[in-house]
Order: structure tokens, then C-alpha cells, then sequence
């Protein structure tokens, strides 16, 4: 005997609801983007994703932690550093699609602290930072291999202040983490980007590092080898777009 219509199609809707997300529709590209990123990566995903487009998948860390992902053969479609090295270093082990690596965003340096502490601080040569911190630690990320802790350090020892403070880290895995290390009051100062310090609430910038005491900081992306995902080029030319470097400015990044 014939099944009534309204009891097929009950059966069909159930089963619906159990199929996987994935399956319903396919997922976007996979993004390895820098941990100063988070709020304007998200933005531009969802500018991408009201065009039409699948939405991108990110995942977040240090720099250095998704350049050794990469090369342990993580199956992702692009790759967006927090400086130019570890990006250097997927390139140079023929990881990335030729001609695709464009560096797109800067970024500035500052010291942070937590938003209800009064400190005041003028950064020069031979600032009295170790002083400031007295026995407490400076949070910075990994200051030999997360970009913004290689970037403190440069910055702090072009300054000449970076033997007073070495023995006074607290070194977190990425700038994100000690940028939280700070905002909790866990650490009474902190070294990060100009656009994490804007994104805390609970933390404020004490001042800002000259650009002449690190290298320039610059966040350069391109397209990996291994990818294979229809929408990934077009993402990345997104981007590097106008419209996609008008959204990375209201987060306070510089473009180039």
C-alpha cells in the first residue's frame, strides 16, 4: 500500500536534519591566519560569504605554529603571517603556489597595560621598563619564534633595555595569549600589536614603539601548494582586494 505523502515526506525532513552541515552545503576554504587576526579575518570571511560564497574556515595561532603545521602536511588552502620569515620558510620548502604571496597589511608595536593601572611610561633608549615591572614579568609572545615576541625583542634591544628585562618574561604562545596575560592582570605590561591593544577592552596602551626599533612588521599571504579548494584564489584575491583591505583598516591595520 502507498505511504501518504505527508508521512514520506516527514521521513525525508528527518533524515535532513540529520545530515551533516557539510554535506547540506560545501564548506569554504581553509585560511591558516595569524592570531592578531581574529577579529578582522572574521569580518572579511563574512563579506566574503554575503557575496554568495561559501564562508572560509580559520584557524588561528602564532605564526610559527601554523608555518610548522604546513609543513607537517596540514591540509589547508592558504596561509596569512604575521611577518615575512616564517612565510620565507614555507616558500623556501615549496609549499606555496608560485606567484600567489603578496604582502598586504602592516601593523605597529605597542606596550600595554592593564586598563584600570595608572602606569605611565615614555618609550626611549634606555627606558626604565625593568624598573616599572618591578618583581613582576613583561607578557610577551615567544620571543624566539612568535613574530610580535621577535619583534619585542628587537624592539627592546635596539632600545638597550632588553638585557635589564630578559630574565623578566612571561612568554605566552602567541600574542593573543599575552595579550590576555595583561588584560587579567596577570602581567602589569605587555608587548603587542597596536590592533590586539584595540581589540581588549581591559587593557590600554602605556605608548607606542618607534617603527625604527624592529623590523617592519608585515603580513604577507599566499595560496599553499596542496590546495585544491575552488573558492581558495578567489578568497585570496579578496583579500588583497579594496574592499577586503577597507575591512582589515576598521580594525586598525595598515595596507599596502
Amino acid at each position: 500500500m502507498r505511504k501518504p505523502l505527508a508521512f514520506i515526506l516527514s521521513l525525508f525532513m528527518a533524515f535532513a536534519a540529520l545530515v551533516p552541515p557539510a554535506f547540506a552545503q560545501q564548506s569554504g576554504p581553509l585560511v591558516l591566519a595569524a592570531a592578531s587576526l581574529q577579529e578582522s579575518m572574521n569580518a572579511v570571511a563574512d563579506a566574503w560569504a554575503a557575496k554568495g560564497h561559501a564562508r572560509p574556515k580559520i584557524s588561528f595561532a602564532g605564526s610559527s605554529a601554523l608555518a610548522r603545521q604546513i609543513e607537517a602536511g596540514a591540509p589547508a588552502d592558504l596561509f596569512v603571517s604575521a611577518d615575512e620569515p616564517w612565510m620565507d620558510e614555507v616558500q623556501g620548502k615549496g609549499l606555496l603556489r608560485p606567484k600567489t604571496r603578496v604582502s598586504f597589511l602592516t601593523n605597529n608595536l605597542v606596550l600595554i597595560a592593564p586598563a584600570n593601572k595608572p602606569v605611565r611610561l615614555k618609550i626611549a633608549p634606555g627606558f626604565r621598563l625593568a624598573a616599572a615591572l618591578g618583581p613582576n614579568r613583561l607578557a610577551v609572545a615567544d620571543p624566539n619564534a612568535v613574530p610580535a615576541g621577535v619583534y619585542a625583542k628587537q624592539a627592546l634591544t635596539r632600545l638597550k633595555v632588553w638585557p635589564s628585562v630578559q630574565g623578566k618574561l612571561a612568554p605566552a604562545e602567541n600574542v593573543r595569549a599575552a595579550l590576555a596575560l595583561v588584560s587579567r592582570g596577570a602581567a602589569p605590561l605587555g608587548v603587542v600589536y597596536a590592533t590586539d591593544a584595540r581589540a581588549e577592552p581591559g587593557v590600554r596602551v602605556v605608548d607606542t614603539f618607534p617603527a625604527a626599533s624592529h623590523d617592519p612588521i608585515s603580513y604577507p599571504v599566499a595560496l599553499l601548494a596542496a590546495s585544491r579548494h575552488k573558492d581558495a584564489e578567489g578568497f585570496r584575491r579578496f583579500l588583497i582586494s579594496a574592499e577586503g583591505k577597507a575591512v582589515f583598516r576598521r580594525f586598525g591595520f595598515g595596507t599596502r
